[in-house]
């Protein structure tokens, strides 16, 4: 199938799962990851209509991104180390990866030099903060007046059977409500990123605003 085949498919998946949880698919935003995949691949989303590309390493964004239209947003989803923060926080909307305080210090340096704010999501798995560690930490980050966190984002387990991931998803979900409930975020959360090839459905039935999707749309690796 054709990558403008793969998306109308992802979509079409999407929809039915918004419907299932009585769900707005205007609510849900398609990262279409695009890691690995050269700009020929992009371009044919492009053309399909997609907007959002998610990149796994700063050096791909930074070779993709002058040969993209403008109008296309490119998503830091993988391990963001601090040296490379200045390579690419003026390229991308947003980083779903902030998995540390002393990361979100460093994007504060990066983005105060240039007079921006960059927004971030704090990363809720075993490569990034604890569940019980994020309310502390997202209090922390608050402080810093070039970093917006606009919500929460996770990599579940990769199963055979998505099921088994709904309950992480839930998880997320809980919390990301009782922060917005509490008034913690200052009313910037937003974004609650979660779901992939594997388990996007489940984690829209789960309340995900974004999912990442790369073989679904791209085929495999």
């Amino acid at each position: 199938m054709s990558v403008a085949e793969n998306i109308k498919n992802v979509r079409e998946r999407m929809n039915a799962a918004c419907l299932r949880a009585g769900r707005d698919p205007k609510e849900v935003t398609l990262i279409s990851v695009s890691k690995t995949k050269p700009v020929s691949m992009l371009m044919e989303a492009y053309e399909a209509g997609e907007r959002d590309y998610g990149e796994n390493k700063v050096q791909e964004i930074t070779e993709k991104r002058p040969q993209i239209p403008e109008d296309a947003k490119f998503h830091m989803i993988g391990h963001l180390q601090t040296n490379k923060v200045g390579q690419v926080i003026d390229k991308v909307v947003l980083i779903h990866s902030c998995d540390s305080v002393h990361l979100a210090e460093k994007i504060e340096k990066e983005a105060a030099k240039r007079d921006m704010i960059a927004n971030v999501l704090l990363e809720v798995s075993k490569f990034g903060m604890f569940l019980e560690d994020v309310i502390p930490n997202l209090k922390e980050i608050q402080a810093f007046p070039h970093v917006c966190v606009k919500g929460l984002m996770t990599i579940a387990p990769n199963v055979e059977n998505a099921e088994e991931n709904r309950k992480y998803f839930k998880e997320l979900y809980q919390l990301y409500v009782d922060i917005k409930n509490k008034n913690i975020d200052n009313g910037t959360m937003t974004a609650l990123s979660m779901g992939m090839t594997g388990d996007f459905e489940v984690a829209v039935e789960e309340g995900a605003t974004m999912i990442r999707v790369g073989t679904g749309i791209f085929g495999s690796r």
